[in-house]
């Protein structure tokens, strides 16, 4: 609120009326703003502030008070004379305490106005101060911009002639569409199909676990599958586009893995396997068989095992992806700690059924029904990957027991294309081209990269009759030998220089 004097002159304030402000406000708050030969030499913001906030939040009269500290005594009251005889009689010495508390009311309100003015003159930004602030702004600006790279690997992944990707009715099949849009409507959404067979009771409903059932042959719900006419328009001109795969890249003028090596797997016991004579990764994504306390069809591993595994040595520059259960939450924490890692992020799979909606009724969950998974993102050193590409939420559908979406293999491929790849406790349907996968439920080993087949012969670690045949390499390879780092070092050498520290220890 600005004083109707001060608005008269607020187009026309000259250096003058500024320093006569600064002087009324030193006189006002001495400690807070010091003027030497006319000059401003020091502001203290923060007493100015609480000095503005005690006068608006204190009673007029307390204000009124605080102002007179600052202020020369007042002179002496002068003596009334004595009224005349037959003069009105003088007012009471309550009504001249009324009057007087008003008219300092009055006055004390004024000063605030000008006090709250002057306020406003300091706390304004200069002209330089402004332009300070533009410059500032416009180099922020210009640091949110993608640079010439970023926007070219985004164009590399973008998809071709926009989405393909084919939105399932909220209907489910074609029969429960007609009935609620009517004959005529012509929907070009995704439909399934009721699965009726001679054991299947319709007035049951629909199976909990539709296509995960463990016993569809004999299970007396009802199953679903995409309706034959529907799944043939998806492949129709694209045969990426297959409604049971699960890629999630659409261009058919690109393959992000064309360039990849076939996958190579590794049948082993991760928690004795020397995982350091595979070289270095720039991605990792390991899914343990943490224990969670639940009967499961494979094995666990103790939280004392998973503190211990070997993990440091397959990166020096790169990233993590570690999934974890509920339990494990802050044990998966503790791990990347351990393992030399900083937690940056976390990533959520929100868990849907066969028809696209939210699983309520999962097989996991000790108080309630989970209907998502949580996966742990740990950086170690300064790797080189693509930002802000991707989201942090994926939303797919559940299969086999612990089955993670097949979508993190391509979110990884555009977070670090052309880079060697490492999935720690795979399984079968965890190969993927442009992978290594360690784990001790896949098949005879194969090893598709020369160099690290070469160097797994040479230092003993397996056999040629214990690896598959070498597939043929692609033209030209995306990954470089050893994706670029120095090869690992010998088995031997790393055994003494163990044994060395060791006898240091023991020594000490």
């Amino acid at each position: 609120r600005r004083s109707s004097e001060l608005l008269k002159y607020e187009g026309t304030l000259t250096p003058i009326n500024v320093e006569r402000a600064l002087c009324e406000l030193q006189s006002l708050v001495p400690h807070a703003v010091r003027l030497e030969r006319s000059e401003l030499v020091s502001v203290d913001t923060v007493t100015l502030r609480d000095f503005q906030t005690r006068l608006r939040g204190l009673p007029s009269e307390q204000v009124g008070e605080t102002r007179m500290l600052h202020r020369p005594p007042p002179p002496a009251p002068i003596p009334m004379p004595m009224p005349p005889s037959g003069a009105p009689p003088a007012p009471a010495e309550g009504e001249k305490k009324s009057s007087s508390s008003t008219r300092k009311r009055s006055a004390t309100a004024v000063q605030d106005d000008d006090l709250a003015e002057v306020m406003d003159l300091v706390n304004t930004k200069t002209i330089k101060q402004k332009e300070k602030q533009e410059q500032v702004d416009e180099v922020l600006e210009l640091l949110s911009k993608p640079s010439a790279k970023q926007a070219s690997e985004t164009e590399r992944f973008r998809t071709a002639g926009g989405s393909k990707l084919k939105e399932f009715c909220r209907n489910s099949t074609r029969e429960d569409c007609a009935r609620i849009n009517g004959p005529y409507y012509v929907c070009t959404k995704i439909h399934f199909r009721r699965i009726i067979k001679p054991h299947t009771d319709v007035s049951l409903g629909d199976c909990s676990y539709l296509d995960t059932c463990r016993h569809m042959n004999t299970c007396p719900f009802i199953h679903y599958e995409v309706d034959a006419s529907d799944a043939q328009r998806m492949r129709e001109g694209r045969a990426q586009l297959d409604p049971f795969a699960r890629v999630a890249t659409n261009r058919l003028d690109m393959d992000p893995f064309s360039q990849h090596y076939e996958p190579q797997f590794v049948n082993c016991d991760i928690r004795t396997f020397p995982m350091q004579v595979l070289g270095k990764f720039p991605v990792i994504m390991a899914d343990p068989p943490w224990d969670i306390h639940m009967e499961l069809p494979y094995g666990t591993m103790s939280d004392d095992e998973m503190r211990r595994m070997n993990v440091q040595v397959l990166q020096d520059d790169g990233v993590i992806f570690l999934w974890v259960t509920g339990r494990a939450m802050e044990l998966g924490r503790e791990c990347l700690e351990l393992w030399g890692y900083k937690f940056v992020q976390e990533l959520l799979w929100v868990k849907t059924n066969q028809l696209q909606r939210i699983i309520r009724t999962g097989r996991t969950g000790h108080w309630i029904n989970h209907s998502k998974e949580h996966c742990l993102i740990g950086l170690k050193g300064s790797p080189r990957i693509n930002n802000n590409f991707d989201c942090d939420v994926i939303c797919a559908e559940v299969r086999e027991t612990s089955r993670k979406p097949d979508e993190m293999y391509d979110l990884l491929e555009r977070l670090a294309p052309g880079t060697r790849k490492l999935e720690l406790f795979g399984r079968p349907h965890n190969v993927h081209k442009g992978w290594t996968t360690l784990g001790n439920q896949l098949s005879k080993t194969q090893i598709t990269e020369p160099w690290l087949r070469a160097h797994l012969l040479e230092e003993g670690v397996f056999e040629e009759e214990d690896m598959t045949e070498l597939p043929h390499p692609p033209d030209n390879p995306a990954v470089p030998p050893w994706g670029g780092h120095s090869p690992p070092k010998k088995l031997n050498e790393l055994f003494d220089k163990t044994l060395q520290s060791d006898e240091g220890d023991l020594k000490a």
